[in-house]
């Protein structure tokens, strides 16, 4: 389904690694989360997954197949953030405690 929309397969000289092989190690580090060094050999060079990567995300590729995706999967995409599982950094937090609304005037003292 997405081999049409994939850049043509070949170089001037040597080999090229095959785009299924290096899309499955794409996957499989956005899915488990892994390092890009830390790509197991049977994707190839870490090298050549992050490189093939870095420039269908810049020529446009992905965004072809995430269209392509979409129209055929015939469903309205909708993304929702539900932002209670959205966690704020601690120095987001206000210091000293919450403020009321009237607590901008100065102190009297």
């Amino acid at each position: 389904m997405i081999e049409p929309l994939l850049p043509p397969v070949g170089r001037a000289r040597g080999r090229w690694r095959d785009h299924r092989q290096v899309m499955d190690g794409i996957v499989f580090k956005f899915r488990t989360g892994v390092p890009w060094r830390d790509l197991p050999e049977r994707f190839g060079p870490w090298q050549t997954v992050h490189g093939r990567f870095a420039r269908w995300a810049a020529d446009g590729t992905f965004d072809r197949i995430l269209a392509a995706a979409q129209t055929r999967a015939e469903v309205d995409w909708l993304v929702a953030l539900d932002s209670t599982i959205v966690r704020a950094h601690q120095h987001a937090a206000a210091k000293g405690g919450s403020r009321s609304a009237g607590s901008d005037a100065p102190a009297v003292g």
